[in-house]
């Protein structure tokens, strides 16, 4: 028993360094070819369209929901004290910097990521991306080049959007149930974000999206074993980006708080 623990831990640790690198030459050669050659427009635009239009009604219903139950819990709270018009300025604070950034992402994952991940690893199983290399055709340019950047460049618009359907959300529950002056409501938003909690939330939902898309081209890439595999590939995609997207989110707001504190005391 005292043996068996420290071997499985040894294999576990060995097992995840090397899936690290692995990843990590994955990513370094996808970027590498996104830009020489230049990826093909075409494949760009087909997955910007994938990624971004057909996720807009999910991020956009989330954020009018998440928005609309911040409204409610927050009023709650600040009608006691009589604040009840920082409803719209704590919300659209809490969706700009995190909220937004994280559920879409999410959101985005399980639709889009998983997508990447199964067509891929069909490719894979079937021998379709052997093929692609016989016919000197790039996979990596071709299949994983265009999702990335796409997920890259829709995440912050999906993001912002998701903002401002929260934001708008809490206006109606504030302005209905709890009697907050319209005026009032957006002089707060004015007085508390600022245009680098927003720059902040579109610079995690960059990293996001460059992180479910290459987890799931990665994973769909080392596919293996059939119809089962792909399967396996799908689920590894998801939960690998869930775990990566809450651990790097924990890092880049401490960075961003960290750095904006010292920016304060700069001032």
């Amino acid at each position: 028993m005292l043996t068996y623990i420290p071997r499985v831990l040894g294999a576990y640790i060995q097992s995840t360094t090397q899936g690290v690198g692995d990843y990590s030459v994955f990513v370094g050669r996808s970027v590498k070819k996104a830009f020489k050659p230049l990826v093909k427009f075409d494949l760009l635009f087909a997955q910007l369209e994938f990624v971004g239009n057909r996720s807009l009604v999910i991020c956009i219903l989330a954020g009018i929901m998440v928005g609309g139950i911040f409204g409610f819990q927050l009023g709650e709270i600040f009608v006691v004290f009589g604040t009840e018009s920082m409803i719209g300025a704590s919300t659209g604070f809490a969706l700009a910097r995190e909220l937004a950034p994280v559920v879409g992402a999410f959101l985005v994952t399980a639709r889009a990521g998983s997508a990447m991940a199964a067509e891929i690893a069909s490719m894979k199983v079937n021998e379709q991306i052997d093929a692609m290399r016989v016919m000197a055709v790039d996979p990596y340019n071709y299949l994983c080049a265009p999702r990335i950047l796409a997920s890259v460049l829709m995440m912050p618009l999906l993001s912002s959007l998701m903002t401002v359907a929260g934001v708008l959300s809490a206006f109606v529950v504030g302005v209905m149930f709890y009697n907050v002056d319209v005026a009032d409501f957006f002089a707060k938003i004015e007085w508390i974000i600022d245009t680098d909690d927003l720059l902040m939330g579109v610079q995690k939902a960059m990293l996001f999206g460059f992180v479910f898309a290459t987890i799931g081209c990665y994973e769909g890439f080392n596919a293996q074993g059939g119809a089962k595999g792909v399967g396996r590939a799908t689920t590894r995609a998801v939960v690998n980006s869930y775990v990566a997207i809450l651990i790097l989110d924990f890092f880049i707001t401490y960075i961003q708080f960290k750095f904006q504190a010292d920016s304060f005391k700069i001032k």
